[in-house]
């Protein structure tokens, strides 16, 4: 066995957790802390520089969030494993990472035990949510079926498809959120997924998708 440490990356716009995180794993033989980035352009530069081996990823960052980031990284340097690390646990967030390719998902109340034991599998080329997340995984995919054959783009979840809807109606990220009762940055995440899986660039185009599948008609 190699005794090479892993080399880290801690992507978190909050100091003082990156700061505390980063002190956790100060003293673990196998890990090496190589950098810290602030927001998702910052981790998105760092990780070209450093070609880390794990990126423990927070979903909600400035500028880029880290689920962007997450894919862009990945299109660039497949090798690196992320673990997205935050204090979200609705299943959009959760299926946004993985589909953006994320490794692993650890919630940020977890402890050292737990975050070592992700760190590392995912540093071999496994993928590991614990527990709790894969009972959600598998209601997902037991269902996954009836969600694709629930209406127009089969590739997105109905959340986003839902979302899509109210795109293709005219309303914006703030209306979406207060409509679905759900944070403007989760909207804004599908919104990223969204437009990734119809291939557009921009909202516009997004809704001209939706509306030539028959999305986009307000209900009375």
């Amino acid at each position: 066995m190699s005794m090479t440490p892993i080399c880290i990356l801690i992507a978190d716009d909050h100091t003082l957790f990156r700061d505390g995180l980063a002190a956790l794993l100060a003293n673990v033989a196998d890990v090496d802390v190589a950098g810290q980035a602030t927001d998702g352009e910052d981790v998105i530069a760092q990780a070209s520089a450093l070609t880390p081996d794990v990126i423990l990823m927070d979903i909600q960052m400035p500028r880029v969030n880290g689920i962007e980031a997450t894919r862009r990284i990945l299109q660039a340097q497949p090798q690196i494993g992320i673990i997205m690390l935050t204090m979200l646990e609705d299943d959009d967030s959760l299926f946004a990472a993985m589909r953006a390719g994320a490794r692993g998902y650890i919630l940020k109340g977890a402890d050292k035990a737990e975050m070592l034991k992700t760190i590392r599998a995912v540093a071999q080329g496994d993928a590991l949510f614990g527990a709790g997340i894969a009972r959600r995984l598998t209601d997902f995919f037991a269902g996954l079926e009836e969600t694709h054959a629930a209406g127009p783009f089969p590739e997105l979840t109905e959340r986003e498809r839902e979302i899509l809807d109210l795109i293709a109606q005219g309303h914006n990220n703030a209306a979406i959120a207060d409509r679905l009762n759900i944070s403007s940055k989760t909207v804004s995440n599908n919104v990223s997924v969204i437009f990734s899986k119809l291939q557009v660039v921009d909202r516009a185009q997004a809704i001209i998708r939706a509306r030539e599948a028959g999305l986009g008609r307000e209900t009375s």
